[in-house]
């Protein structure tokens, strides 16, 4: 049984850090263009996910709030289990 509490933290961090890659890929994409490598993209990916859940009508709205909830489920995971004093 452990080992699916450790397996579910791991996808969390991996989650986690490929979220803050995003975020950091956006940032250099915005000042500098698409002239790094790694970076070029990432704004036009980002662009056309939400132009295809902003078509699919009631479709995308209920993937957006599934993938929303997801995001808020873990935080409040990680609150309980870690609160700052």
């Amino acid at each position: 049984m452990n080992y699916f509490v450790q397996v579910k933290k791991w996808i969390g961090e991996i989650t986690e850090i490929s979220l803050l890659l995003i975020a950091l890929g956006v940032s250099v994409e915005v000042l500098f263009g698409s002239k790094i490598p790694f970076f070029s993209g990432i704004v036009a990916n980002l662009t056309g996910l939400i132009s295809t859940l902003g078509e699919n009508g009631l479709v995308g709205l209920v993937a957006l709030g599934v993938i929303l909830f997801l995001f808020q489920k873990k935080k409040a995971v990680e609150q309980h289990s870690n609160p700052q004093i």
